[in-house]
């Protein structure tokens, strides 16, 4: 019997730098271009431009991104849209609860009544607290002020898998006996946005002590966007949203996908797009003497009210001849949205 001792590894290729001399490979050819751009999206791959691929070093391959990195810096992030702000947290509304009730006893505001089921919690008279007068911006000693509560709304964010949360004062007669109904409108932004950051940074302290609520499980995780199809392909949006908030999401879903937006009027309902393909927009030998090709008016998306939601649909622009990637746009921008 004979034994063969190797050692290190002076009998395997060394492959380091194949990656490097790897010839440039054809684009990935599939049935359709929406079935590319779905394929694209899910395994996205830093490109790299022709001009610099030839000088490349092993040393200096090319870093895969981190696709968690924007998730992480965000995950405690306070947004505002008109008169409405709240803060949006990366976590089920079952998983913030107990945090959300927490930061309130912590701050001197002590819960009173919380109805899990609705997302509400109502504090006690705030007044009567030092910590609780100091957030919310009081005197030292109270005088002839009037009496006040705080309430907060936990409830499923727009975004896949988020939570958003409200912090909103309440002016009150006296000492209350129950659970008041939350308010849809705000009295004090400044002052909600102030006590929001304030729960951001009670949240991020508290990161690696993070609990479970089953109580407050029932709060519903019905999603706010839905794709519409037909025949397996994108006709809408449903939103299950007001108009403003709406409207806003879906500008930011465009901005993020990276279409271009010509022109809008939100009176209307309208974003004019260019939505033209990668082929399209190729300049192809003039590409050395043009800057970027300018954005046309080739897509629209249009958003409705319709009782209380919101449908977004698409379409090809009277004057543009191209094919016709309305369904496409949709999908991209529910992936976007939601």
């Amino acid at each position: 019997m004979v034994f063969v001792t190797l050692a290190g590894c002076s009998f395997l290729e060394d492959r380091s730098e194949r990656y490097v001399s790897a010839p440039l490979g054809e684009p990935l050819k599939t049935v359709d271009e929406r079935q590319r751009n779905r394929i694209g999206e899910a395994y996205p791959i830093r490109e790299i431009d022709n001009a610099e691929a030839g000088r490349l070093y092993p040393d200096e391959l090319p870093v895969p991104p981190d696709m968690t990195s924007e998730i992480l810096e965000q995950n405690y992030l306070v947004e505002s849209l008109d008169d409405q702000t709240w803060l949006l947290v990366n976590e089920l509304p079952g998983q913030v609860w107990p945090s959300v009730t927490a930061y309130l006893n912590d701050r001197g505001f002590s819960v009173a009544y919380d109805n899990p089921a609705l997302g509400l919690v109502q504090s006690e008279l705030v007044n009567y607290s030092r910590q609780a007068r100091g957030l919310m911006g009081l005197a030292d000693v109270a005088g002839s002020e009037s009496l006040v509560v705080v309430q907060a709304r936990v409830a499923s964010g727009v975004r896949r898998k988020t939570t958003e949360i409200q912090l909103r004062p309440r002016i009150v007669e006296s000492d209350p006996d129950r659970l008041y109904a939350w308010q849809s409108l705000s009295r004090n932004p400044e002052l909600e946005k102030s006590l929001l950051e304030d729960l951001a940074a009670f949240l991020k302290e508290r990161e690696g002590t993070k609990s479970y609520s089953r109580v407050a499980s029932g709060i519903t995780n019905e999603p706010l966007v839905n794709l519409v199809s037909d025949n397996e392909l994108p006709v809408a949006i449903r939103m299950d949203l007001e108009y403003g908030r709406a409207w806003s999401e879906v500008k930011r879903a465009l901005e993020e996908a990276g279409v271009a937006i010509v022109d809008l009027d939100r009176s209307s309902g309208n974003f004019l797009v260019d939505y033209r393909s990668r082929e399209e927009r190729d300049p192809g030998m003039f590409s050395w003497f043009s800057d970027e090709p300018e954005a046309q008016y080739t897509f629209d998306v249009q958003l409705v009210q319709q009782g209380s939601f919101v449908l977004v649909t698409a379409g090809r622009a009277p004057d543009y001849s191209g094919a016709d990637r309305s369904s496409l746009l949709l999908n991209q921008l529910f992936d976007h949205l939601y």
